[in-house]
């Protein structure tokens, strides 16, 4: 018998807001056309800190498209990854790139990652010890302000809504989520 998972209502609130992705990503188990490997270097590369440049084009001209005029009162922010090395080779420029070409203000100092902790996770059965990352979110620069997310991949949405949630107790905004990538389902040709 499966056990149906909890889902919170804040999190349902932040699904109802606007959700831009700007490819289908088909994960490595499933075959890939010439298109989806494409898609799929994409995505790779810029986790590693390169085309960011032409990520950042389509994100601006995206935001400039939805946002017009508005787009300068629109805060940046992008959902961190696993480590401070990483989310720095993955989202300092790009950050800076997008407010650069739109106008919009770069929120990627408000997000900080203050190195790693152990977290233990309990079960009736097992325990469970891993690393995970402690983020801190600057509120004083967060408060009142209209928070566009971003994030490299989405698959359920879970760590979209988490953040985003997080943002809102922050006194933020948070309009929607931009997403160079939208996990799919594959298919065998």
């Amino acid at each position: 018998m499966t056990q149906k998972r909890f889902i919170p209502e804040n999190w349902k609130r932040q699904w109802s807001k606007f959700m831009v992705t700007f490819f289908d990503y088909l994960p490595t188990k499933y075959e890939a056309n010439s298109r989806e490997w494409a898609v799929r270097k994409l995505v790779w590369d810029f986790k590693d800190g390169k085309r960011w440049q032409a990520v950042a084009n389509m994100v601006a001209r995206r935001m400039r498209e939805q946002f017009g005029k508005e787009v300068g009162n629109v805060t940046f922010v992008c959902i961190p990854a696993s480590s401070a090395e990483k989310n720095e080779k993955r989202y300092r420029l790009f950050s800076w790139e997008v407010a650069r070409l739109t106008g919009c203000q770069d929120g990627y100092k408000a997000v900080e990652i203050e190195g790693e902790r152990l977290a233990i996770h309990e079960t009736k059965t097992a325990k469970r010890v891993q690393s995970v990352e402690v983020i801190k979110l600057n509120r004083e620069y967060l408060s009142g302000r209209k928070v566009l997310v971003f994030d490299d991949v989405l698959t359920q949405g879970h760590s979209y809504a988490r953040f985003a949630c997080a943002l809102e107790r922050m006194g933020a905004q948070v309009l929607g989520g931009y997403f160079l990538g939208k996990t799919i389902c594959g298919y065998n040709y």
